[in-house]
């Protein structure tokens, strides 16, 4: 019978060095600030904000929340995203994305600073996480990933790691990572066959496709490790990820819930983010 890992003893240790990096920035006159910028009131977008201005206001890093109508221009926006970059009180931006329909991301994403760039948005730093330069900033989500696989001790070197999902949000960049720690990935999507066969050979098993309890025992091999970073809900209207759990449990060592896995790590990453960000822009 397999463990359930949760993410908050994950975010916990993440935030505990957060403290301790603030109050060294603070030491030397410097305070680190977030800027969210939030078009519309998107319920899952509120609730991450309040997650992050929870966490950020006991560990001390400033937070402005910008939040726009949804009927405001691409053209108004791109002003607003001008004035953050420009604000060097800020040193992290999070876009929340999608963007409505109004907006063009192909030409927005070319706007907001790649310094401040706390999401991967820029592709400046999409162009970083494929060429593993460690200055950027790659996405949340899929570096949630790695440091819940570090922190409960699952070595990736040389391991079998197969990504359900191709998206930029999770699939393509958790397979980057994945690849920086020296796995061996394969990356499953809607078009693949035997798709089951191919994922019951993983050592560790990633699933990011966005279909409520997909991923059932036949797809989990002996002892794997798996992480689900699916948000669904479900029939009775509760939340769930793309991996049935209960099913999943006999043959993993080790699998994250939802909620309480993956979820509740990003928001600590981006915290992280924030920290790099301002000593990057104050030469530290």
């Amino acid at each position: 019978m397999g463990q359930i890992i949760k993410g908050k003893p994950v975010a916990d240790a993440i935030t505990e060095q957060l403290a301790k990096d603030v109050e060294e920035l603070k030491g030397k006159g410097i305070t680190p600030k977030l800027t969210i910028m939030r078009i519309g009131e998107n319920p899952s977008d509120l609730s991450y904000e309040r997650g992050a201005l929870k966490r950020y206001a006991k560990v001390g890093i400033d937070t402005e929340v910008k939040a726009y109508p949804e009927n405001i221009s691409q053209e108004e926006f791109i002003e607003e995203i001008k004035k953050v970059n420009e604000d060097n009180k800020t040193h992290g931006i999070l876009i929340f994305r999608p963007l409505p329909k109004q907006m063009d991301e192909d030409i927005i994403k070319h706007v907001i600073s790649p310094e401040k760039d706390m999401d991967c948005f820029s592709p400046i730093n999409v162009a970083k996480l494929m060429s593993g330069d460690k200055t950027g900033f790659p996405p949340c989500t899929p570096t949630a990933v790695i440091e819940i696989l570090k922190h409960y001790n699952v070595d990736m070197k040389g391991k079998n790691a197969v990504v359900i999902g191709r998206s930029m949000v999770v699939g393509k960049p958790v397979s980057m990572l994945l690849l920086d720690e020296n796995a061996t990935v394969t990356i499953c999507h809607s078009r693949t066959k035997n798709m089951a066969e191919i994922a019951s050979k993983a050592d560790i098993l990633v699933v990011g496709v966005g279909k409520a309890k997909m991923v059932t025992k036949d797809y989990v091999g002996k002892d794997a490790v798996v992480i689900d970073v699916g948000i669904n809900v479900d029939e009775e209207g509760k939340l769930c990820g793309d991996v049935d759990t209960e099913d999943c449990l006999e043959r993993a060592s080790l699998i994250t819930p939802v909620p309480a896995g993956v979820g509740s790590v990003t928001t600590s990453i981006l915290g992280k983010h924030v920290i790099k960000a301002c000593k990057a822009q104050n030469n530290l």
